[in-house]
């Protein structure tokens, strides 16, 4: 039943509610026809004139249908007038209607033009939504514009763009710009943000991950931040340097809490715990290197945490 519906509205441009009443009708005036084979016994002459009379109303409905499918299929057909050589980018709603486009489809190709610019290339005039492709087949050949898709890069040979002969042609040398090499530990993410691959995102967490840190004591470490591609890390150790003397800020593990130790990046919230757990249990740490007995210290995490560490 869906095909049958989609075939009537496809070939003679009823709507739904017009397909339906017409099927309603359709069918009763199969019933009807057929009626009189049926049950003939029970009809007189004067139904036989019913059922001639159903049959000239179905005869009135086709020559109506083929009517609406006539009038549907010239709603796009483009008159018998005169074509010539024409820029679709000059032509007014007017001068489109002379070639036969009807007012709202020659108002619509006005509408692309301001929206979107001048039409480039023929085939940009047959994707304007509502332009059967048979018009534009028609039109084609007398379109005054380049058949292809100008290069992106290309101007438009109009006269505005005509080169002034009184103009200079060669370009001025481009003055190469050169990074100068720049501290880590005092930058801001302006600065970072004049290297390539670094935007706003990587320029900050740079710098959240160097403060969290205490500073960068090598170079080795911008390594570590999060989300730095290869080619990025190479660059900053090709740009940045971390100054001679430098001493990062400390961590006084014989003061601090161990929410203050997990802030740094190195130091989790277990091994946070357990260097102030071993503190409370054995006194102060009375050297550095004591915080290795701290079970969950190993030997790697202490080199990387002793630039950091201090006792007052």
């Amino acid at each position: 039943m869906k095909k049958i519906k989609h075939w009537i509205r496809r070939n003679f441009g009823f709507s739904q509610r017009e397909v339906n009443a017409f099927l309603v009708l359709l069918t009763l005036l199969v019933l009807l026809t057929a009626a009189p084979f049926l049950f003939g016994k029970f009809y007189t002459s004067e139904e036989n004139f019913s059922s001639a009379s159903d049959r000239q109303l179905l005869d009135s409905l086709a020559a109506q249908l083929e009517a609406k499918q006539a009038e549907r299929r010239s709603k796009y057909s483009v008159p018998t007038v005169a074509l010539r050589p024409f820029n679709p980018n000059e032509l007014t709603v007017e001068e489109w209607q002379a070639f036969g486009l009807p007012k709202y489809l020659a108002q619509r190709i006005l509408n692309y033009r301001n929206k979107v610019g001048d039409l480039t290339y023929k085939a940009e005039l047959g994707r304007i939504y509502g332009l059967p492709d048979s018009v534009f087949q028609r039109l084609h050949p007398y379109i005054q514009l380049p058949v292809e898709r100008p290069s992106k890069y290309k101007r438009k040979e109009y006269a505005a763009n005509q080169p002034n002969p009184n103009w200079s042609t060669e370009r001025p040398p481009r003055e190469k710009f050169i990074l100068a090499p720049f501290n880590i530990n005092t930058t801001d993410t302006t600065q970072l943000k004049q290297i390539r691959g670094i935007g706003s995102k990587l320029s900050a967490r740079i710098l959240k991950y160097r403060d969290n840190l205490g500073g960068f004591h090598s170079m080795a470490q911008v390594g570590e931040v999060y989300g730095l591609p290869p080619d990025v890390v190479d660059s900053l150790q090709k740009y940045t340097f971390v100054a001679k003397g430098y001493a990062p800020g400390q961590l006084n593990i014989n003061t601090a809490t161990a929410d203050e130790l997990k802030i740094h990046p190195y130091v989790s919230s277990n091994v946070a715990r357990a260097i102030v757990a071993y503190r409370e249990q054995h006194g102060r740490y009375e050297r550095v290197e004591d915080v290795r007995q701290v079970r969950l210290v190993s030997a790697e995490l202490y080199e990387k945490l002793k630039p950091y560490l201090a006792l007052e």
